[in-house]
């Protein structure tokens, strides 16, 4: 790139960084990195499992009225994180192009933790009345807000620190890093209402698997402090000693990539209708059908989540030999044509219920797999945070955070138990769509993605 001369306060990792060969970063700090980003993940997919699967115990303790009024208050409560979020992702997103990943990733994670252990100490709704609800939509607000900069961040932090052969690869383990926490979460929740019984649980028991979240975030703050910036970022510091503002570089974010945060936005619909219907409303779905018990229903899911565990990072080595394009492409194609015969198929029983959501997680996988190696790319250096941040949080709190309620609703007016499946086959065809307007990554250097625009430097 340059010479080393200049760069020797550089001196992180030796002269790898500095003759500019991200690919040499040694292996343990390659594997710190990863799992860095992942815990952070981890974290706050804790959270949404532990309130997912709580939330029945949250809203008796925490709101007024009846059992059914106070599910539902918890469940819009649910929402309003994700409506805070692309405020997250317009404040966080600047702020990580200009400061840096890690200043940004190490402030998220203990937002995250703190709001979560918050909400295991909220008082009872007996004990103070209306401020207990409050309390609550405040700290998920603060965990939306904080959501904003975290996921971006940590794709970004993985994708600029992976060698560019095999970003698919290490970049699905912060995947693997989200459905362990979702898992963790519920698996916590589930474990301590079966040992410890119903009564246990609604008088104080529900409040544990929050306070763990603490010594979680404890440990993402660790690895996190003890890491170095990443080799891209840093290369773009040395070079713009002479920086435009962030203001600046966030305007041209909104009118020179239009196509790039249109095209990502898209994709992001299709992988969070996919995700939410997949994973939050599918419990749901399974209660009203089959009739299920609510442990029962919980179960398939998370025994789905743990077979798909195993199969991301297969998928991610996969995509980095023929691309992220086909992956995606069969994966959207294959949901489009599955959705209405697999959920016809786990309506039939239990036996058929694992079968059909396991195949469905199948041909979700590759969307999954390949985020963080997918979307980084979309943008350069310079605007990348701001441009994940933006595309990902508005997508994702206009698509994806609705659709369980969406999906109730619809059910409600139709009466037609199928109508989760027809709004999955919508945001297939809307990411089909976006598909055509992305550039296969896969292989190609992060830092050679410029400017659509020739820039003036």
């Amino acid at each position: 790139m340059t010479t080393d001369g200049h760069h020797d306060h550089h001196h992180d990792y030796g002269a790898d960084i500095r003759s500019g060969h991200p690919e040499e970063t040694p292996p343990a700090v390659l594997h710190r990195a990863i799992a860095a980003s992942a815990i952070g993940n981890a974290t706050e997919w804790f959270d949404y499992g532990i309130y997912a699967y709580g939330v029945t115990y949250i809203s008796a303790a925490l709101f007024p009225g009846e059992a059914a009024e106070a599910t539902l208050f918890a469940l819009a409560t649910f929402a309003i994180s994700f409506l805070v979020r692309p405020l997250g992702g317009f404040f966080w997103g600047p702020l990580g192009d200009r400061y840096g990943r890690k200043a940004v990733l190490g402030i998220t994670i203990v937002m995250m933790a703190a709001a979560t252990v918050g909400v295991g100490l909220i008082p009872s709704y007996d004990t103070i009345g209306f401020w207990a609800p409050l309390l609550l939509v405040i700290l998920r607000m603060v965990q939306g807000f904080s959501t904003g900069g975290e996921y971006g961040g940590a794709a970004i932090f993985m994708a600029e620190y992976a060698p560019d052969k095999r970003r698919g690869f290490y970049g699905s383990f912060l995947e693997v890093g989200t459905l362990a926490g979702f898992c963790g979460g519920a698996l916590l929740m589930l474990g301590f209402s079966l040992l410890l019984g119903d009564d246990t649980m609604q008088a104080w028991a529900w409040r544990l698997p929050f306070l763990l979240a603490g010594p979680l975030g404890f440990v993402g703050v660790y690895l996190r402090s003890r890491m170095a910036e990443t080799p891209l970022f840093r290369e773009v510091e040395e070079k713009h000693s002479e920086e435009p503002s962030a203001k600046v570089e966030f305007r041209h974010l909104l009118t020179r990539y239009r196509t790039p945060l249109l095209a990502m936005g898209g994709l992001v619909v299709a992988l969070n209708v996919v995700n939410y219907t997949l994973l939050s409303y599918m419990p749901t779905y399974l209660e009203r059908r089959l009739g299920l018990s609510t442990d029962a229903s919980l179960m398939v899911p998370i025994a789905g989540m743990l077979f798909m565990m195993v199969l991301l990072p297969f998928a991610g080595a996969l995509s980095d030999r023929v691309g992220r394009k086909p992956l995606w492409r069969v994966s959207l194609i294959g949901l489009l044509i599955g959705a209405i015969p697999l959920y016809m198929f786990i309506g039939t029983g239990m036996t058929s219920a694992v079968i059909g959501f396991v195949i469905l997680g199948l041909l979700y996988v590759p969307q999954l797999a390949t985020i963080s190696a997918t979307f980084p790319a979309f943008f350069p250096t310079p605007v990348r945070f701001a441009g994940f941040a933006v595309a990902y949080n508005v997508s994702t709190s206009l698509f994806g955070g609705t659709a369980p309620a969406l999906n109730s609703w619809l059910i409600d007016e139709t009466g037609n138990a199928l109508m989760p499946a027809y709004v999955m086959m919508a945001s297939c065809l809307v990411g089909l769509l976006a598909l055509r307007y992305t550039e296969e990554s896969a292989g190609k250097p992060l830092r050679a993605i410029g400017d659509p625009v020739p820039s003036h430097g």
